[in-house]
């Protein structure tokens, strides 16, 4: 059984004199029937943890410099609108007891731990993001990686490459920005794809009749997994691998693309190059895309 995680914070202007504000809340928790244990800080502010009886957890702690933190855990089938009456009575206590002197309140949605299904994903830039996923559709270890692929109700189905986001069937902007947005004509060209598991490159490149698509990826199992699950993305082209023509970062990371062209710079063949940044919804993020050619 999965839990949920609730947490409240204060922040102060002013260091918080804790015996004027723990007593206060104390009344609480023992409405709710919470047994309180003390912990030694050192001198570094005060520290509770109240238990109940059907599992509830609390962890108050009044920082010394200004911060008062509230983490609520209960099981995932607790009651709701008791956990939310709880922490309305802590907000409104804490309001009144620390008037004048709170620059900040914030409420945090309840975080699911341990759900047989994952909903939070990192991102490139170290950042958490909770997707509205509902279902493991395809999860399978091959020699490289770990290969899942997840349903998302706003995103469709997600390819997940050793837990990190690769391509959700709803980015077609990301497949129609990497092949250059229209800007480039493969028409009876030779064309190579490095990787490209999902089929997405693939597919839109073959509406465009090039003269041959040669697609090489290492993990076949990511071709199995996007052929049955990733449909809208790949169409029919990862069937047979075979057809009339083919067979078969993050704009927030300005460090890593400025030592890129930095590179690019540096080749012993001079080149020009032209990048765009393009949203791509189920990162929910600011992708680059470069474009680089001989001079």
């Amino acid at each position: 059984m999965a839990v949920r995680h609730y947490t409240l914070d204060f922040s102060l202007s002013t260091p918080v004199d804790t015996a004027s504000v723990v007593p206060g809340l104390l009344c609480i928790f023992h409405e709710q029937e919470l047994t309180e244990t003390i912990h030694d800080t050192n001198g570094h502010g005060y520290l509770a943890t109240f238990v109940g009886k059907n599992g509830r957890l609390v962890i108050l702690r009044v920082h010394s410099h200004g911060l008062v933190t509230i983490d609520l855990q209960c099981h995932e089938d607790d009651n709701i609108a008791q956990l939310d009456n709880l922490l309305n009575a802590l907000e409104k206590k804490l309001k009144a007891l620390l008037n004048g002197s709170i620059t900040r309140i914030k409420r945090l949605p309840a975080l699911v731990r341990g759900a047989k299904v994952d909903r939070y994903w990192p991102t490139a830039d170290g950042r958490l993001v909770e997707y509205d996923i509902d279902e493991v559709v395809y999860e399978e270890d091959s020699a490289y990686q770990n290969i899942k692929i997840l349903h998302s109700r706003q995103y469709g189905n997600i390819l997940v490459l050793d837990g990190d986001v690769n391509l959700a069937e709803s980015d077609l902007a990301y497949t129609k920005a990497i092949t250059g947005n229209g800007r480039e004509s493969y028409a009876g060209k030779e064309v190579l794809i490095l990787g490209g598991g999902d089929g997405g490159i693939l597919a839109e490149l073959v509406k465009q009749k090039p003269k041959m698509i040669t697609m090489v990826e290492i993990d076949q199992k990511v071709i199995d997994g996007c052929k049955m699950h990733m449909r809208r993305t790949c169409g029919n082209t990862l069937d047979n691998l075979r057809g009339d023509c083919y067979q078969g970062n993050s704009v927030n990371l300005k460090e890593a693309l400025s030592l890129y062209e930095e590179q690019l710079g540096k080749l012993s063949c001079p080149i020009d190059f032209r990048k765009e940044v393009v949203c791509v919804p189920s990162y929910l993020e600011q992708w680059v895309f470069y474009t680089a050619w001989k001079k």
